[in-house]
């Protein structure tokens, strides 16, 4: 063994016994330097122990201990597979979740020549390399130790491999096969932020120095994309139990339980928008809700019959209250699994068509776990789908699925519900909450539940959303989860934070949480808004949880899905049961649905676009280093800046506006400079909220529904300081016949050096387009155009009949 003099001064707590043993027993060379981020010269005379070969789409690297496979499926995507054999080629059999596979495209390969790299040498003055060019990654590959090193075009880093044995394969049984326990490490930048991984409860935004699991579990949720500032993001390829482990700041590992090889995507952006949109494209896109989805959803735990479904929803009818969608929860049941309906429920399509002669709209909750009394369990069982050890039906067995929605959901479905809600969907483990991951040790019909241990939300959803779509394009498809894996986002799945308590602790972890499911490349996800209760169930009539139920009300209203739910000590859960709050509650679900232009533009984007609504800072502001560790403050699309109070009797909060031509204050009009924090002003019924320069807002009419004023004026306020722009979305409100091109694009365009305002000519029409529209420009200045009510002054009407026009202000 060789020390190497260049390295500084050894401390035993710079390195992780197991980690320099390693690198001492396989390099023969002991140094720490790399951990100071300082190079290490290399023993004279070390020669390479990796071979790098091309094979026809493929590059093969084969060391002493693996065999890795790399596969260009772009210029910014390389699939990465390795295993001890090289035999796996993936690390799980099946993976139904990839719904677009790699195809090799193009890139250049190349070994180092005697006088480029001559014996001896090393990157940055190190071990020899090979290199594979994408044209816009070059992924550098070390010939003595195989480990890989990715870089932009232009020489800069991304990530690299540790440079002694990165992928560590441990030998073990689950469930009497025989697999691995994989692990790769990396070295990320000193300054880099990493985020997504799902939804988890620990209040974390930025990943930097923690440690992650990845287990289905109730209020956690696991989704394997990581993502970072350095412009790449990570698809962890499977299913298994996975951790990610940051806890040594030099040291980045991704480990699975159970696999058969190493297996992940690396994809580069460099902007987060990229990488998602290539997560997309392998996964799946995310079809388009109806416009009544982004409304309000109505829910608590529970209502107990037809008629009180019928009373709460004449009552925010008759109060002029907007509701779109109205929520039956759990228990409505004669025998859960069965399709049939308590006494409490006599004439069910009766009750939905009275509903829908209100335009409300309804889900109903159908859980995966079937009573042992139910007829439908009893077949299932005789059939072999059920779970062994559990009383879930197997969601991977395709047969399964069939008689799942033929004998439960297909027959609700009949009966005239428009949407469903697919709770306990890790699944729930016998006896409740023994959720972690509570498939590891089970036998499924796809394979060994210790391969496909979080698998189980997106196959779940996925047969309610296929046969949904078999059977019509008359409706689009509304699924509300648990849970969530890989590629749901293509299922119309919506996933909620799961049964939280009703706290402002627990207010305050949503945030981050729904944050970095958005970073998951998961568009569509809500909470209980002031959390589900039990075992700390609240009193609607206690003033101070009717004031944590405001702040979460007015967080809600700029989450992707509006929606209450909980269990109330009282009983209630409306509205109207808040007391002295019920009217700023009443007021911000009037400016939600004044919202709904802009929300359902943006709900376009994300269909065609691969877009996200709910946007942390880092997705626009990736490399301003403040808005790193800002997990409280989002975007809501490109224009509003969101900033929820989470503290108890809270009338103001610091907050950072991030740079930008200029801020204005949504309530006042103010005009702020970006890049400085500020103090902002949050009486109890005020969420602080700025709208960047350059914005164009459009604003509809007060409804009571979505869609109740097709032909109303829309308001659009132009905030000045920069150039903007806005593509105005519109359809018919539901059915598929958007995916045949059945909708119209707006375009609106504002040149703020000529204070002129462009409404381009329409793009595409739909049945029941109006022809004709009035637009009224309201240019934002100090109490001029704020707030969420109409404006009673604008500076321009516009009638527009489809093509292009111009209005010039001064």
């Amino acid at each position: 063994m060789k020390i190497d003099t260049c390295c500084p001064p050894f401390s035993t707590g710079s390195l992780r016994p197991a980690r320099a043993l390693a690198f001492i027993v396989l390099s023969g060379t002991f140094c720490w330097g790399f951990l100071c981020g300082l190079p290490c010269r290399a023993q004279t005379g070390a020669q390479p122990h990796a071979t790098v070969t091309q094979d026809g789409n493929s590059v093969i690297v084969k060391t002493a201990t693996d065999v890795l496979r790399l596969t260009v499926c772009g210029p910014t995507a390389i699939h990465v597979v390795a295993s001890p054999d090289g035999k796996a080629a993936d690390a799980t059999p099946q993976r139904p979740w990839i719904l677009s596979p790699c195809s090799p495209a193009k890139f250049t390969f190349s070994l180092p020549s005697p006088s480029q790299n001559p014996p001896g040498a090393r990157r940055r003055g190190g071990p020899p390399v090979a290199t594979l060019d994408t044209g816009a990654l070059r992924v550098e590959i070390g010939l003595n130790s195989g480990s890989l090193d990715f870089k932009t075009e232009q020489g800069a880093q991304l990530l690299e491999e540790f440079p002694y044995p990165a992928r560590i394969y441990e030998p073990v049984t689950a469930n009497g096969e025989a697999l691995y326990r994989v692990t790769d490490s990396f070295h990320p930048q000193v300054r880099e932020g990493l985020y997504g991984l799902g939804q988890h409860q620990n209040g974390v935004f930025n990943y930097r120095g923690t440690t992650v699991e990845l287990a289905q579990a109730n209020t956690d949720v696991a989704i394997p994309l990581l993502v970072s500032t350095q412009g790449y993001g990570i698809f962890w390829n499977t299913p298994a139990k996975s951790y990610f482990d940051n806890r040594f700041a030099t040291e980045m590992n991704l480990s699975a339980e159970a696999a058969h090889a190493i297996d992940y995507y690396f994809f580069y952006g460099p902007e987060i928008d990229g990488v998602i949109h290539q997560y997309r494209a392998l996964t799946g896109h995310a079809p388009l809700f109806g416009e009544w989805a982004y409304g309000f959803v109505q829910s608590k735990d529970r209502y107990k019959s037809s008629d009180e479904l019928l009373k709460i929803a004449g009552e925010y009818r008759s109060q002029h209250v907007p509701l779109d969608l109205l929520v039956q929860d759990w228990f409505w049941w004669a025998r859960q699994g069965d399709p049939e309906f308590n006494p409490s429920y006599p004439d069910v399509p009766g009750t939905l068509a009275k509903l829908h002669d209100e335009h409300i709209h309804t889900m109903i909750s159908v859980w995966p776990v079937l009573s042992p009394q139910s007829n439908n369990y009893r077949a299932m069982l005789a059939k072999g789908y059920i779970i062994p050890g559990t009383t879930d039906y197997d969601a991977t067995n395709p047969a399964a699925g069939d008689f799942y929605w033929n004998n439960l959901v297909g027959k609700l479905f009949a009966q005239g519900w428009d949407a469903f809600w697919l709770d306990s969907s890790e699944p729930e483990g016998a006896g409740g909450f023994s959720t972690n991951g509570v498939l590891a040790d089970k036998k499924l019909f796809l394979g060994n539940g210790a391969l496909y241990t979080n698998i189980f939300p997106f196959e779940h959803t996925g047969n309610v959303y296929r046969h949904w779509r078999d059977t019509t394009d008359r409706k689009r498809v509304l699924l509300l989860t648990r849970s969530g894996f890989a590629g749901q986002q293509r299922n119309a799945a919506i996933t909620w934070s799961g049964d939280i308590y009703s706290t402002y602790l627990s207010f305050t972890r949503q945030i981050p949480a729904g944050l970095n499911f958005a970073l998951s490349g998961m568009p569509y996800w809500t909470t209980d808004i002031a959390g589900y209760g039990p075992p700390y169930a609240r009193d609607t009539e206690d003033p101070a949880y009717q004031k944590l139920y405001v702040r979460w009300f007015e967080f809600g209203v700029f989450c992707p899905i509006l929606r209450t739910h909980g269990h109330r000590s009282n009983d209630q859960n409306e509205l109207f049961s808040y007391g002295p709050q019920t009217p700023t509650l009443i007021a911000y679900d009037k400016l939600r649905y004044r919202l709904l232009p802009y929300t359902y533009s943006l709900a376009w984007k994300v269909t065609s676009e691969d877009g996200t609504i709910m946007r942390p800072l880092v997705m626009d502001w990736r490399t301003d280093e403040k808005v790193w560790n800002i997990g409280d403050q989002f975007m809501f699309g490109p224009s509003i800046l969101v900033n929820p109070v989470t503290e108890e009797d809270a009338t103001s909060r610091w907050l950072y506006l991030p740079p930008a031509a200029a801020w204005y204050d949504f309530w006042t009009g103010k005009k702020l400079t970006g890049d400085q924090r500020i103090e902002a002003d949050a009486p109890l019924d005020r969420i602080p909220l700025y709208v960047k320069a350059g914005s164009i807002l459009p604003l509809g009419p007060e409804v009571e529904y979505a869609g109740e004023k097709p032909d109303a004026p829309l308001d659009l306020r132009v905030y000045r300081g920069a150039d903007g722009s806005f593509n105005l979305y519109e359809d018919a409100g539901d059915t598929y016949d958007y995916e045949k091109g059945q909708h119209s694009l707006i375009p609106i365009r504002w040149d703020d050096a000529s204070h002129t305002l462009t409404i381009g000519a329409r793009e595409g029409q739909f049945p029941g387009m109006q022809p004709e529209r009035t637009f009224r420009l309201v240019l934002v200045s100090d109490n001029h155009g704020v707030g969420g009510e109409e404006s009673a002054n604008f500076d321009r009407e516009i009638r527009y009949d489809g093509g292009e026009v111009s209005v010039t202000v001064p």
